[in-house]
């Protein structure tokens, strides 16, 4: 049916909400994220883009707080400082009286009753602006004061989350405007990510008229997002009306039988979508042209809900011109093809739930409740992977298993994962039985009972020539979002598939009779008794789910259509074949066979049609005698085929695209014929480990991959690089194991010319290799190059930079003894237990170098510290390099300082330390050379038994107490502070951990002020953690200790979560000396605190990070660009979140009088000094002292 708006009000409002504020206040912090809740709650309000206020009111800004439903007051310290901001209140109370204007109140950092009575120092600011004014406005002021502070509103003081505090303020506007979240937007979780979306692609502000569609597959929300969203904008304009299926099927029961493309049917259904439009049922029109001009001049919301013809949508918005400004038409459907059709290329796809909402909903449907109760959250989570997260599936077996105990679930559970529910399938069928196309059908079919998952290019290749347009129907079904296409792969939804399983099931009582046999039991009856027929044309059987199956010698003879023979699994060791069996299909296409149990392939097999053959993990010995007609036949797979022994004449198999004979160990030769294999571009032969030779000769004009990973006997590389034009591009000698003549010569063979094409080259455990060659030079794609355990490698080549070099592996050259300086655009670089005796000043020059391991490398004396200039290094290993004795800088400080000015300008969070070394083990290297002229952060991890003694505050346990505060220059961007933290641990073991320091600065009144970085690491085991950090030294800080006598601070290291293994028994503080800091870089608002990757969520978790705050924002108020997060620091409780440094900028009266402030990220585990670190600044201001060992 049809629904439109009708207001409470006759009234027309051209905005849901005026805010009434003073911007000094609030502009750029409650107001700004206010404002933007709003938007995501597609609440209109009147935005003044700071126009420039006067003492008298602007007719706009009059016109526009009578134009507007709710008036939100703002009242903050200085509101009553602007006339402005009275005579506002004054025509929004007027509103109010006159117009039943409704009007909420917000007392930001103000007691209510200060306002009420103009009392306090909003009472002083109130007397100051009522000077030089008659006493009749100051009489008019006052009563619209004490009016509007008697309305019931909301104190941020007694709010400890601000960001729930604007959220609540939020939804009580949508209830007061009649928008009350209905029950489709109560029950479905995840509605308000929905409504978010999709405001950005209705774009509400622009005056364009604008179509947009919602798309995706059935059962999957579309309508309830639709509803949702037709009750949120209703109110925005002038005309609302939602078409549905049953509109649509009313009027056309007039003219039934008739075509929708028939004009008098058109016109028929232009008069009833007219009629609901204007809200007129008396009206008549003669032509179609009459929707443009009787709607051309209203702004009007059009919603048309599970759209399935072309010719509705043509009819009732067939151009966008026949809409006034700013109206939206918004089109839901299961077919992206009438979308694109109609040329709307704004479209919102309604996606799966994640599995966490995906049980969120199942848990509404079953217990009325967010999450399981007690002893039901593996039964609940496997009855939503039953339902694949489809919300349908979740809603219709969260209502069928409600108010049943644990017993019955069990029992219902294995019908819930082998059948489909009946009202599933009817929403599910819809879909199947919209196709147009009887192809679409079939290849719809084929995908749920054997393809999905499949790669498109494999499912086209197996379908071509069927006479099923397998190109286009692939589209089709995609569009009807009946089928996904990712990563070059058909995904067909779990319900979806057991619903194309029913259609077949359906064919037929007698398995043999239909196309394609998918459950045990029935290929079981089919094989065993010989009941399959020309009807069926695949077969999937997964041996994991049967007994022993002993197969009919005639199984196969009837199924003369079979094309896709598919038997895999554990226990395909049960299924027997007997002695004379001798007969597969010649129709067969793709054959394939884990286990196969005889030693050749039948006698009569004519695989002339055959296109994949994969035979894995078998007993064959020989695939068949003879030169077979090979013609179609793309894929060998003979992987694990242990006693295979000889590989057939291929001279036939012309078209053969891949090879792959992978632990096929008793193979001791190729055929003769792969030499005229002019399109293999596939050869794997990994571990053939009795392999001897390959035909020489050999020209592969499509080569692309070669692998001889341990062919230990292979005598000679062959001759194949020379005779080819188009070089391979990826080769792989991998773990030869060479000792003797064989393998120099063979390594003789692989030095041929070397394609300039290659993009991999691994060439590891070769002892004959000394040296590589100079045609290496060539290798300008060469982007991975591993050369492990070659032990007698002693030199690279010099003066070359292969410029896509990324990836370089040289670990285990025992005789390398230089730093390799082949490519500068490495980002991971494996040294490991090579000879390098040194790491030389022109690593700065490595300029993408993420990653660098030289961990036991025993020859390794000197490391340059011009490595700490990489900007993008992230760790460096130089664990257990005993001969290590030197660690410094090849610059001078100012050279220094100037490379790492650039390196901090993009520090992502400045809280950080940077560089990520550990020397543990390492017990000949003097670790105060790593600080020497130190300008870099630096986290270092070091062997040792006690905190170093140039910690000039040390202690054997956890806390540090009484510690001098030191003289903090105005001047300072930052303080930089070092931290030592020493670890014992029971038993060595890979750990990762978080530590966490509180410096709590201490005045003599006993107030404190807390600042705790944070950080995460890993692989710890009795060692030294030295990391540097630092906060920021604003007003507010450096001025502790003049102004508010903070005079000492106390500090505590913990571990964030309690450890049994390990333990913390010692740590160390070294301020700068002399004031100094991290310099005077000038303050960035986009780095201040950044919390790093992820996205944001909805349960106050930012990018993985938790976030935990008295009054923060939350997910209201940050978005899932960093750039946006960073702005979140710390303010008083008046004014809680600070663009950037503007933390700054807060007088130290503001500091004196606020009671709480604090913004704490919790960090997440990482792995092996890979993540910068993570820490941030959680600042609190309380009223009594805590000791030492309670901060943090």
């Amino acid at each position: 049916m049809a629904s439109s708006y009708s207001s409470s009000s006759s009234r027309n409002w051209s905005y849901d909400v005026f805010p009434s504020f003073s911007g000094e206040d609030v502009r750029k912090t409650f107001l700004s994220h206010f404002m933007k809740e709003l938007d995501r709650k597609l609440i209109t309000a009147f935005k003044d883009n700071e126009i420039e206020r006067s003492r008298s009111l602007d007719p706009e800004l009059r016109q526009a707080i009578k134009d507007s439903r709710i008036a939100v007051v703002i009242f903050s310290a200085n509101y009553a400082s602007s006339s402005w901001c009275l005579n506002e209140l004054l025509e929004i109370v007027r509103c109010k009286e006159e117009c039943a204007q409704m009007v909420i109140p917000v007392f930001y950092g103000l007691d209510p009753s200060h306002v009420r009575k103009q009392t306090g120092d909003f009472g002083k600011i109130f007397e100051k602006t009522c000077q030089n004014k008659t006493e009749d406005e100051i009489i008019l002021w006052r009563e619209a004061l004490t009016d509007v502070a008697n309305i019931l509103g909301y104190h941020s003081v007694t709010w400890d989350n601000e960001a729930r505090m604007i959220n609540e303020i939020a939804n009580d506007v949508l209830g007061k405007l009649n928008v009350s979240p209905s029950y489709e937007v109560e029950d479905f979780v995840g509605i308000e990510d929905h409504i978010r979306a999709m405001s950005s692609l209705l774009d509400l502000e622009s005056e364009e008229v604008r179509m947009v569609g919602i798309w995706g597959p059935s059962g999957i929300g579309k309508t309830t997002i639709a509803r949702a969203l037709f009750s949120r904008l209703s109110r925005r304009f002038q005309s609302s009306v939602f078409i549905d299926k049953v509109f649509i099927s009313k009027n056309m029961d007039v003219y039934r039988g008739a075509n929708l493309g028939d004009y008098n049917m058109k016109l028929h259904l232009q008069r009833a979508f007219l009629a609901e439009v204007l809200d007129n049922r008396d009206i008549r029109i003669d032509h179609i042209g009459a929707v443009e001009k009787m709607l051309r001049h209203r702004k009007a919301l059009i919603f048309i809900d599970d759209l399935d013809d072309q010719d509705v949508l043509d009819a009732l918005a067939g151009r966008t011109q026949w809409f006034g400004s700013g109206s939206r038409i918004i089109v839901v459907t299961k077919d992206k093809h009438f979308l694109r059709a109609h040329g709307i290329d704004h479209i919102y796809e309604v996606c799966l739930p994640s599995k966490h909402l995906a049980l969120e909903i199942f848990c509404q449907s079953a217990f009325r409740r967010n999450s399981p109760p007690d002893g039901f959250m593996e039964l609940a989570s496997e009855v939503v992977f039953c339902a694949g997260n489809l919300p349908l599936g979740l809603d219709v077996l969260g209502s069928n298993l409600r108010g049943r105990d644990k017993e019955d679930w069990l029992d219902m559970l294995p019908r819930l994962r082998t059948s489909l529910d009946r009202k599933i399938e009817r929403t599910l069928r819809a879909s199947y039985d919209g196709l147009n196309n009887k192809k679409d059908k079939a290849i719809f079919r084929h995908v749920a009972c054997l393809f999905s998952g499949r790669k498109v290019d494999h499912i086209k290749l197996l379908l071509e020539d069927r006479n099923l347009d397998v190109n286009i129907g692939l589209k089709n079904l995609v569009d009807k979002s009946l089928i996904h296409e990712r990563f070059n792969t058909v995904e067909m939804h779990s319900l979806l598939q057991e619903m194309g399983k029913e259609i077949v099931r359906a064919q037929s009582d007698e398995p043999g009779e239909r196309e394609f046999l998918m459950d045990s039991k029935d290929i079981w009856d089919v094989l065993e008794d010989n009941t399959g027929t020309k009807r069926v044309l695949g077969i999937e059987l997964i041996m994991d789910e049967t007994d022993e199956i002993h197969v009919h010698e005639n199984a196969f003879k009837g199924m003369c259509n079979l094309s896709f023979l598919e038997i895999f699994g554990c226990n395909v060791v049960r299924l027997h074949l007997p002695k004379n069996f001798d007969y597969l299909p010649p129709s067969l296409r793709l054959l394939s066979w884990h286990g196969y149990p005889m030693r050749c392939m039948p006698s009569k097999f004519q695989p002339e049609n055959l296109i994949k053959l994969v035979m894995r993990a078998g007993n064959l010995e020989k695939l068949w005698e003879g030169v077979a007609s090979l013609t179609c036949l793309k894929e060998i797979d003979l992987t694990l085929s242990v006693n295979l022994k000889e590989i057939p004449d291929l001279s036939k198999a012309m078209n053969l695209e891949r090879l792959c004979l992978d632990f096929c160990s008793s193979l001791l030769e190729l055929p003769s014929s792969i030499r005229n294999l002019k399109k293999l571009r596939d050869l794997e032969m990994n571990f053939c480990t009795n392999l001897e030779t390959i035909p020489t000769g050999i020209y592969l004009n499509s080569f692309e991959g070669f692998v001889l990973s341990g062919c230990s006997r292979l005598r000679r590389f062959p001759e194949i690089l020379t005779n080819i034009s188009e070089s391979p591009s990826y080769l792989t000698l991998d773990v030869l194991n060479m000792t003797n003549l064989r393998s120099e010569n063979l390594w003789e063979g692989v030095q041929q010319p070397f394609t300039t094409l290659m993009t991999r080259l691994q060439l590891s455990e070769i002892p004959s290799l000394v040296e590589l060659p100079s045609s290496f030079q060539n290798l300008n794609k060469l982007k991975w190059l591993d050369i492990r355990n070659c032990i007698n490698l002693e030199t690279l080549p010099t003066g070359i930079n292969l410029q896509s070099l990324e990836y370089l592996v040289l670990s285990g050259c025992s005789r390398l003894r230089s730093f390799p300086n082949i490519s500068r655009n490495i980002q991971y670089l494996k040294l490991s237990f090579s000879a390098i005796e040194e790491v030389p000043w022109w690593v700065e020059k490595f300029s993408a170098l993420k990653d660098l391991n030289m961990a036991n490398c025993t020859n390794l004396r000197r490391i340059s510290l011009n490595i700490l200039k990489l900007k993008h290094l992230k760790v460096a290993l130089f664990s257990n390099c005993g001969a290590l004795t030197e660690a410094n800088w090849d610059d001078s400080p100012s050279i220094v300082a100037i490379a790492t000015d650039t390196i901090h300008s993009s520090l992502p969070d400045r809280y950080v330390s940077i560089a990520h070394l550990d020397f543990t083990g390492c017990f000949n290297l003097d670790h105060k050379d790593l600080f020497q002229q130190q300008t870099v952060f630096m986290r270092v991890i070091l062997s040792g038994e006690e905190v170093p003694s140039y910690f000039t505050h040390r202690n054997s346990g956890t806390s540090l107490t009484n510690i001098p505060l030191p003289h903090i220059s105005p001047s300072h961007q930052f303080v930089r502070v070092k931290a030592c933290a020493l670890f014992d641990i029971a038993t060595f073991s890979f750990h990762s951990f978080n530590i966490q320091v509180c410096f709590r600065f201490i005045d003599m009144s006993g107030n404190h002020f807390d600042v705790q970085p944070e950080f995460s690491t890993s692989r710890l085991g009795g060692h030294l953690v030295i990391f540097d950090s630092c906060f920021p030294s604003n007003k507010d800080i450096t001025l502790l200790s003049d102004q508010l006598n903070y005079d000492h601070i106390d500090i505590q290291f913990r571990l964030i979560e309690e450890d049994y293994v390990l333990q913390l028994k010692g740590c160390g503080i070294l301020f700068p000396e002399n004031g100094q800091s991290m310099g005077n870089q000038p303050c960035n608002p986009k780095i201040l605190p950044l919390v790093s990757g992820g996205n944001t969520s909805n349960n106050g978790y930012l990018g993985g990070h938790e976030t935990v705050h008295s009054q923060e924002y939350g997910d209201s108020a940050l978005e899932s660009n960093p750039d946006n997060i960073s702005h979140v620091f710390a303010a008083d409780e008046d004014n809680v979140v600070n663009d950037g440094c503007r933390v700054a900028d807060q007088s130290v009266e503001t500091l004196r009088n606020s009671k709480r402030m604090r913004v704490f990220v919790k960090p997440m585990k990482t792995t092996w000094l890979i993540m910068s670190l993570n820490t941030n600044v959680k600042t609190v201001v309380k009223g009594q002292r805590k000791t030492g060992s309670e901060c943090g």
